[in-house]
């Protein structure tokens, strides 16, 4: 194995160009001007310290770099893997609070380190291609779920009132805004308006200028030269400078942080690499399952002892970087030198950031997940994933987004099973150009023959209902045949179930007076299907071929 297929970073380093270092850097730093920020808002979502979002800029980031597949991915944090971090500490008991508790961040490392171990689990038994089979109507049902909820969530802060610690799901933390309406502070409120206002604004019309950034700029400015502060504005808890120290993880709730392991996993793994594939470049490798697996499992782990929340790769912060030239995960060490920067110099003056500004930064950003063009999509593509969609989210909005995860795999189990079930049978006739293409009016049939394709892979579940489909077609045809050739391209491995439904098959139509012939069976099935009763006759009778026209010849031969 090269060492670029273990370590992504040593191919692209082998190839660097030193005409990239300045779109790379100037790319990382403008990038890290909307993560750090955004990251350090992230944290609030899950009552965390904002010191830990601005970890999750460090190690994480680092170690993605050089294992991870993307050569421009930026991977911090997102909203989505903020609230189900918060759903899980919740759930085990386990509440951080702004200040950090030492147990509680103990646990929050164990959470990571138990996301990192899922993730490289994965790695192990291949199950990236298992996970892509998510629905789409169920990732949409999801940010519709993490949009609401986490919205709900900041709204104590953007109004100035106290939020009520044991709400966690959409309508709680609605409900308990509205019983503390009247106790919002009129220069919060204020101030949460011209926030948003102004993150909606630049996004809208100055797109390459770091809204973010601008937007808490301005909040420690009016408090440090206004004093806004003093009329209610509440601050966010002081900011420790110095980089993270490595933090040993707290093994007292390991089964209860696991279900929410297993599902930030699945999120982050997702979110890594919908995000990686959509900005690959024509040029740039592919993206591997595996080896993001692998790059994400690796930077979880190890910034589960700095401190950070669990990793995955963000859209904004990835375009802006792709936006401003990157070429290489150069831009993303860039990115870490300045979280680091931060750290180290800037903590007294994040610590007239108001909170207010914050929830700003994190109410803008998770209300962008809900897109009605994606629900319209769905309502005229499929009724069937249009209700999978908003089932997902009201489970999201009403028993909590651990819940609406399960769910969603749930769902998605169904979905591949019901497709799987319905395995077309097509029949083939002759072309103009002696192959094989699907029955139309203006193809005649050969007589005698009838040609038939599976057009899924048969499995337990769904072969008595090709078996039905097969015998349907039989009937149907006109003539009646002389001999049924099913060509069994997409068959795969086959299993007991699905041999015992082909003799069955065999043994219908021989009481019709109608032969039943196999084509194109793979090598591997083939060699099981010898090995059953009934099979090493029909290849000793002639009933076996390698593909459909060897067949026609032979059915010509004989005839």
């Amino acid at each position: 194995m090269r060492s670029q297929d273990v370590v992504p970073a040593v191919g692209w380093l082998r190839t660097y160009r030193g005409a990239w270092l300045r779109a790379d850097v100037v790319g990382g730093l403008t990038a890290g001007l909307v993560v750090v920020p955004q990251a350090m808002a992230y944290a609030t979502i899950a009552d965390l310290p904002v010191q830990v979002g601005l970890y999750t800029c460090m190690v994480p980031m680092a170690v993605y770099a050089l294992l991870g597949g993307s050569r421009v991915l930026s991977v911090s944090t997102t909203s989505t893997i903020a609230t189900l971090t918060a759903s899980t500490l919740v759930a085990a008991g386990v509440a951080a609070g702004a200040s950090g508790s030492g147990d509680a961040l103990g646990d929050l490392a164990t959470l990571v380190l138990l996301t990192g171990v899922v993730l490289l689990l994965a790695r192990l038994f291949h199950l990236g291609p298992l996970v892509d089979n998510i629905s789409e109507a169920i990732v949409t049902g999801l940010k519709v779920g993490v949009g609401l909820t986490v919205a709900a969530g900041q709204l104590p802060k953007l109004l100035g009132i106290a939020s009520d610690p044991d709400a966690d799901t959409f309508f709680e933390e609605l409900s308990s805004v509205l019983g503390h309406l009247g106790d919002a502070n009129g220069a919060t409120v204020l101030l949460s308006i011209g926030t948003i206002a102004v993150l909606l604004v630049l996004a809208r019309l100055a797109p390459t200028v770091p809204a973010p950034l601008v937007a808490v700029a301005g909040g420690i400015l009016l408090v440090a030269l206004f004093g806004i502060d003093d009329e209610g504005v509440t601050r966010i808890a002081a900011v420790p400078s110095g980089l993270p120290v490595p933090e040993l993880p707290a093994f007292d709730h390991v089964g209860a942080l696991l279900p929410g392991a297993i599902a930030i996993a699945l999120m982050a793994y997702l979110e890594t690499v919908s995000v990686g594939r959509g900005v690959r470049r024509p040029s740039d490798p592919p993206i591997d399952n595996d080896q993001e697996l692998v790059a994400n499992g690796a930077a979880a782990v190890a910034g589960g002892f700095f401190g950070s929340m669990p990793p995955a790769g963000g859209f904004s912060q990835t375009a802006v970087n792709q936006r401003a030239g990157s070429r290489t995960q150069v831009s993303g060490l860039a990115t870490v030198a300045l979280a680091m920067a931060a750290a180290l110099f800037f903590g007294p003056v994040l610590d007239d950031l108001p909170e207010a500004t914050l929830g700003a930064i994190v109410f803008v950003a998770v209300l962008g997940l809900i897109r009605p063009s994606d629900i319209a999509f769905l309502a005229r593509f499929d009724r069937l994933e249009l209700f999978v969609a908003l089932l997902t989210a009201a489970v999201g909005l009403v028993a909590g987004l651990l819940v609406a995860v399960a769910v969603g795999v749930a769902a998605t189990l169904l979905l591949v099973l019901r497709e799987l079930n319905h395995a077309d049978v097509d029949e083939l006739r002759l072309g103009p150009d002696r192959s094989f293409l699907p029955a139309t009016d203006d193809r005649a049939p050969t007589p005698g023959l009838l040609v038939l394709r599976i057009g899924a892979p048969l499995y337990t579940a769904n072969a008595r209902e090709v078996q039905r489909r097969i015998l349907a077609r039989v009937v149907a045809a006109d003539p009646a045949p002389h001999v049924v050739v099913v060509d069994a391209t997409v068959v795969g491995r086959l299993s007991v179930t699905t041999l015992q439904a082909f003799r069955e098959l065999d043994q219908e139509l021989r009481d019709q007076g109608i032969e039943l012939w196999v084509a194109s069976l793979p090598p591997r099935a083939l060699a099981q299907a010898r090995l059953a009763p009934g099979w090493a006759e029909m290849d000793r009778a002639g009933r076996l071929h390698p593909d459909v026209p060897a067949a026609l010849q032979a059915f010509t031969s004989r005839a």
